[in-house]
């Protein structure tokens, strides 16, 4: 992808200061009195990120959320306190995230793409799959293992691969290049980037779009 033609996402030191900030005030008080800013530094750049990968997405998956919308691939900045003891109002986090419509995005891997005030992090995983879930990526995983592993040779080198693995292997003796992927319960492959410089640059939507095409296998396996 050529960076000229790669608009600016727009986020900038304003948006890694409103989210430190939101740890330190967390009052709707405050968040009223600064939603602008909210919008201004960390929802439109978030959108305009959205819309600037959208034929990247589509181009690996058709059915992918696209939309640039809270609640659809951009995340609420209010915590759901019901069921936590972090009473906290608001996040000091915020992501987005690409995925198929509710009814498969649970059974499949997730594309996301998240800023905290310590730096952002990016790549695909699976979000609470079920076991039928894993057990059907493990089977593809056999069936289709030279595919695989071409598919995947180059990613850990780049990216971590990230998720709890079973303490007892599910088979034994498998070359390490698959046990490391087989035996896990769940996984994510991503990468923490904490040059916080780097999220302000116009080639982060070429970093995430090439990224996202690397980890396309997996959408299709």
């Amino acid at each position: 992808m050529d960076d000229t033609t790669a608009p600016h996402s727009q986020f900038s030191r304003e948006s890694i200061a409103f989210l430190s900030e939101v740890k330190r005030q967390n009052s709707k008080e405050w968040y009223d009195n600064n939603k602008p800013a909210y919008k201004m530094h960390l929802l439109e750049p978030f959108q305009n990120l959205v819309e600037s990968l959208t034929p990247t997405m589509q181009s690996i998956d058709p059915h992918i959320e696209v939309s640039p919308a809270i609640g659809k691939t951009v995340s609420r900045i209010y915590r759901d306190t019901r069921f936590s003891k972090d009473k906290s109002r608001f996040r000091n986090r915020m992501w987005l995230t690409f995925k198929r419509d509710k009814k498969h995005w649970i059974d499949s891997p997730v594309y996301f793409f998240e800023i905290r005030p310590d730096g952002f992090y990016y790549g695909l995983g699976y979000y609470a799959a079920t076991r039928a879930t894993m057990d059907r990526v493990r089977e593809n995983i056999l069936r289709r293992e030279n595919e695989f592993r071409h598919a995947t040779a180059h990613l850990l080198p780049m990216f971590e691969l990230a998720g709890e693995t079973y303490k007892h292997l599910l088979q034994p003796d498998q070359p390490e290049d698959i046990a490391t992927w087989y035996n896990r319960k769940s996984f994510s492959v991503m990468k923490e980037n904490h040059d916080i410089a780097d999220l302000f640059k116009p080639q982060l939507v070429n970093t995430l779009a090439d990224a996202f095409t690397q980890l396309a296998p997996f959408i299709s396996s």
